[in-house]
């Protein structure tokens, strides 16, 4: 049997083989029977087996492995026409000997192969793009290289730095480094492996240095999201709500932990065995959250949840079809009346960005105190206060908790109290809060539905520790809160807030619910993406009198229901 592969690298060069019967390797030596002259190929990349009848491809040991269709390759895989795989930015496709090949005018690529009668197979041969550009180089020569220089240059920083360097800010600490990387390669009279740029062995030494290695060109890019590190050698990040793996990886464990202990210790947290998770944030508000051995089984384990640079405001959900524009003006009337709403959703629904949105309508002059365990809310008003709980330190003393920070905050003369997320005994404190005055509160909780957010809320007040009658808790919810904002994130990787609530009073032991307004999914387009609607439920709030009086005026007709073909389409 033969076989016939194209290849075609990041800058649209080509090249074709025939394999015959036998082994064949790929990768930069020499022995190769196909060279790869990616950056993000190994010496000896993979091995492509080829017998009578099948033909088979593994990986050999290659530090950034095979990819198909987003999915790294594990163990040996059988190979059939038309099948696609790419080698950092090379892309391989495989094609029986008769196939021809035709270019076009646009510039791109069209094979072409008909097999018996009158079927006809179009087979394109299109590059997937690399996420970054060669942050990472991963041969084991240059790898080897690259960290020789990486310890000599922490050993000269702490040699002739060590005085100054806590001085020292963010660029002049990068200044500092980028010099000594270029001194050290001077004075040890080292040489780079050939075909190897200096500025980015410079740049990519630094980075790991005192910055956060390969993460940085991620932080900067606008389209990712989220960005997961599991052990040193895998990294995925999400893009427009998809997940999808990136070919770059840290030096070693030891390189990523390091840069760990840099994001959270200048926050005052601490992350070692004894206390072997943590959540941080990053200078623009981003979300950090860190897991090390020995409760992580694949080495230290690190998620951040990016900030977006852009101030979002609630015209940009509504345009992405996160909610309809009746929706945005209720919302909008909610907030300015000082009405209590709970942002409920799973994790990576976009609760936080939702309540950052919400916070945006509270009216000028009001004193707004913001709770979180990690900082990352972003209100764009005059008069804000954000406070932070703090873990205990060694010694296991100076705790201080959410619950003690609400409770402190109701002393700060608030007109409102903005707590990131209530999760534990604080949702008590934040109800009496909420009973006693303190109208116009906004805070976030984990929910699949309102309905179970209440009775998560049971849960988390009997977490406080004051033994209360679950009527009595429920008596308090219903009376605090006012409206729940339900937020879900799709499979598509869609975020939509799926129904609006209104808390109304008990019936019996029974907290009342009434949709307002929610999102009624029709189905799935030719692309994949969830298709629906956005609708009233012919329902007006029973506060809505209130809002009236008080100068508000919002037309009745948007709580009617809708049809699919009248309803705003999400």
């Amino acid at each position: 049997m033969e076989i016939r592969l194209l290849i075609e690298d990041s800058q649209g060069g080509r090249s074709e083989h025939r394999l015959g019967p036998g082994e064949h390797l790929l990768g930069k030596a020499s022995e190769c029977r196909v060279p790869i002259g990616d950056p993000f190929a190994s010496r000896r990349h993979a091995r492509i087996l080829v017998d009578e009848e099948e033909v088979y491809l593994e990986d050999a040991g290659s530090r950034n492995g095979i990819w198909q269709e987003g999915n790294r390759l594990s163990g040996r895989t059988r190979v059939r026409v038309g099948d696609r795989f790419r080698i950092g930015e090379t892309m391989l496709l495989f094609a029986s000997p008769g196939i021809e090949e035709a270019g076009r005018s646009d510039g791109s690529h069209q094979l072409e192969e008909v097999r018996g009668g009158d079927e006809e197979v179009r087979l394109s041969l299109v590059r997937q793009p690399v996420v970054i550009d060669g942050s990472v180089a991963d041969d084991e020569e240059f790898h080897a290289f690259k960290s020789q220089v990486h310890q000599l240059l922490l050993e000269y920083l702490d040699r002739h730095k060590r005085a100054v360097i806590h001085t020292l800010d963010d660029q002049q600490l990068r200044e500092e480094a980028t010099e000594a990387v270029r001194l050290v390669l001077r004075e040890n009279d080292l040489e780079l492996p050939s075909g190897r740029s200096d500025e980015r062995l410079v740049r990519e030494i630094v980075a790991e240095a005192v910055g956060l290695g390969p993460l940085e060109p991620l932080l900067e890019d606008e389209e990712v999201t989220e960005i997961m590190v599991n052990g040193h050698r895998q990294i995925y990040v999400e893009r427009r709500g998809r997940l999808q793996p990136i070919p770059v990886v840290f030096q070693s464990d030891a390189s990523l932990l390091s840069i760990i202990e840099r994001i959270v210790t200048p926050l005052g947290r601490r992350i070692d065995e004894g206390s072997p998770t943590v959540d941080a944030r990053l200078p623009d508000g981003s979300r950090v959250n860190a897991v090390i051995p020995p409760l992580s089984l694949v080495g230290p384990v690190l998620t951040i949840r990016k900030f977006a640079k852009d101030r979002l405001t609630i015209d940009d959900l509504v345009a992405r079809g996160s909610l309809s524009r009746e929706m945005a003006e209720f919302l909008a009337v909610c907030v300015r009346q000082r009405k209590n709403i709970i942002v409920s959703g799973g994790t990576g629904s976009g609760k936080t960005t939702t309540l950052n949105i919400l916070s945006n309508f509270i009216p000028n002059g009001e004193r707004i105190v913001t709770i979180e365990d990690a900082a990352e809310l972003q209100l764009h008003k005059d008069h804000v206060v954000r406070l932070e709980s703090r873990p205990a330190n060694v010694e296991g003393r100076g705790e201080v908790s959410i619950r003690d920070l609400v409770r402190n905050a109701l002393r700060m003369r608030p007109d409102r109290i903005v707590v990131g997320e209530c999760r534990g005994g604080e949702a008590l404190d934040m109800l009496q809060a909420m009973n006693t005055g303190h109208d116009g509160s906004l805070t976030t909780g984990h929910a699949n539905s309102p309905r179970d957010f209440l009775s998560r809320l049971e849960v988390m007040v009997l977490m406080s520790g004051i033994d209360l009658p679950v009527r009595a808790i429920r008596e308090q919810i219903a009376s605090a809160v006012d409206v729940i904002v339900q937020q879900t994130r799709f499979s598509d990787g869609t975020r939509r807030i799926t129904s609006v609530m209104e808390v109304d009073s008990m019936e019996g032991d029974v907290i009342l619910l009434q949709k307002i307004f929610e999102f009624v999914q029709t189905g799935r387009g030719a692309d994949g993406r969830v298709r629906g609607y956005f609708t009233g439920c012919g329902y007006a709030p029973s506060f809505y009198t209130d809002l009236e009086a008080s100068g508000e005026t919002l037309d009745r007709s948007i709580f009617e229901r809708r049809s699919a073909a009248e309803g705003v389409e999400g």
